[in-house]
C-alpha cells in the first residue's frame, strides 16, 4: 500500500547543486556562495557564543534579530519575519498565503524551488516566458489570469535585474499577492529594492536572505518583509522554535557588519564583470548579472554541449552549474569566487579550446 498524497508521489525532488567529496581541492562554482568568509564580527559573535544556548529554547519570535532588521529598513517589527533560510519562507508562503489550487504566475526561467513548492499544494504555475535575452515583460505578467505574481529580482538563474520602477508598478498594477525575492539584491550596485513599498502596498511581500552577500548560507537565515496582516500569517503558521540561538546571534552580527557586505559584494562585482569579459573574449555568449554569477553558453565553434564543458570542468575539481532544462540545456551558470579561482576557471576554458594570446 501506498501512503504518500498521489499528487506528491508524482513530484521530483528538487535538485541542488552536487555537493563535491574533495571539499579541500574543490571550487565550488555552482551554489552561488560566498568567495569570502562571514564578517569577522560574525566569527566573533560565534566565539563567544556559551554552551548555554544548547539546552535552552531559542526565541521563537526572533525578536532581537527582528528588530534590528526593522530598525534597518525603517519599517515596524511587526512587518518582519525570520526565518530558516528563504527556502523556509517559501514553504510558508504557500502553506498560509498561497494555499492549494491556486494559479501562480512567475517569469521563466526562474528559481525552482517556487514551481516545486506550488506543485506540492496542488497549485498551479503559469510560466510567463522571457525574451530572447531573458528580459521580462510585466505587461505579460499583470495580464495574466493569476491570483499570485512571483518574481525573483534580480533573476536567479539568469541574473538579469528589472528596475524598482517597473517593479513597482507591477505591485501597484496587480490586485492579488505579488511576491518579490531579492535574494541577490545586495549585489546591485544602485538602490533597487522595494522594500519601503511595502508601507503603503499590503499586497507586497519582499523575501530576503543572509546566505549571499552576508555569506551565511551554511547558517539558513531568511527573512519577509510586508504588511503585517501577511506578516501575522507566517507567525500562525510557522514552526515551533525554528530558527535556532547561534543562527540569530550570527545574522544578528554580520547585519550590523555592513561595511564588510559591502565591499565584498564590490569585490564579486569588479570579479564578474572582469571574469565575463575574458569569457566575452573566448567566444562565450555572457548575459549582464547583477548577481553573484553569470549565465553563459559556450562557443558553437568548441564542440562540447553544455553538459559536457561541465564535466570536464569537474574532471579538475571545478564545479559549476548545468541545468537540464528548456532554454538552459545549452548553457552554464558560474558563480563568482576569488580572482584567482575565476583565472583557473579561465586558464581551463582556454586550455580546452586551444586558445593561445
Amino acid at each position: 500500500m501506498n501512503y504518500v498524497l498521489p499528487h506528491i508521489d508524482k513530484l521530483e525532488p528538487y535538485k541542488s547543486g552536487i555537493m563535491p567529496k574533495d571539499h579541500e581541492r574543490a571550487i565550488r562554482l555552482h551554489l552561488n556562495e560566498s568567495p569570502y568568509p562571514p564578517s569577522p564580527e560574525v566569527l566573533a559573535a560565534l566565539q563567544h557564543t556559551s554552551a548555554e544556548v544548547l539546552h535552552r529554547y531559542p526565541d521563537p519570535q526572533c525578536t532581537e534579530l527582528r528588530q534590528a532588521l526593522a530598525d534597518f529598513y525603517q519599517v515596524e517589527s511587526s512587518q518582519v519575519f525570520c526565518s530558516n533560510g528563504s527556502s523556509e519562507l517559501i514553504g510558508l508562503l504557500f502553506r498560509t498565503l498561497i494555499g492549494e489550487h491556486r494559479r501562480v504566475a512567475i517569469p521563466y526561467p526562474s528559481f525552482a524551488l517556487y514551481e516545486n513548492v506550488a506543485a506540492s499544494y496542488q497549485s498551479e504555475t503559469i510560466r510567463i516566458p522571457t525574451d530572447e535575452d531573458f528580459s521580462i515583460d510585466i505587461d505579460q505578467l499583470m495580464a495574466c489570469a493569476a491570483d499570485v505574481i512571483v518574481l525573483v529580482n534580480p533573476n536567479a538563474p539568469t541574473g538579469l535585474l528589472l528596475p524598482a520602477s517597473e517593479v513597482e508598478r507591477l505591485a501597484r498594477g496587480f490586485d492579488g499577492l505579488v511576491v518579490i525575492d531579492e535574494a541577490y539584491m545586495e549585489f546591485v550596485e544602485t538602490d533597487e529594492s522595494v522594500i519601503p513599498l511595502i508601507r503603503e502596498l499590503p499586497n507586497l511581500l519582499v523575501i530576503r536572505t543572509f546566505s549571499k552577500a552576508y555569506a551565511l548560507c551554511g547558517g539558513r537565515v531568511g527573512y519577509a518583509l510586508g504588511n503585517s496582516s501577511l506578516i501575522s500569517a507566517f507567525e500562525k503558521g510557522r514552526n515551533s522554535y525554528h530558527l535556532n540561538t547561534i543562527t540569530q546571534r550570527l545574522a544578528l552580527a554580520a547585519l550590523k557588519d555592513q561595511q564588510y557586505m559591502k565591499s565584498n559584494a564590490a569585490a564579486v562585482r569588479r570579479t564578474r564583470d572582469a571574469f565575463s569579459s575574458q569569457l566575452a573574449e573566448l567566444g562565450f555568449t555572457v548575459f549582464p548579472s547583477q548577481t553573484n554569477f553569470v549565465l553563459c553558453t559556450p562557443p558553437a565553434n568548441s564542440q562540447l554541449t553544455a553538459f559536457e564543458w561541465m564535466e570536464r570542468l569537474m574532471e579538475q575539481e571545478i564545479y559549476v552549474r548545468y541545468f537540464n532544462a528548456d532554454r538552459l540545456r545549452d548553457k552554464l551558470r558560474i558563480s563568482i569566487g576569488t580572482d584567482e579561482q575565476m583565472d583557473h576557471v579561465i586558464a581551463q576554458f582556454k586550455a580546452a579550446l586551444n586558445y593561445s594570446d
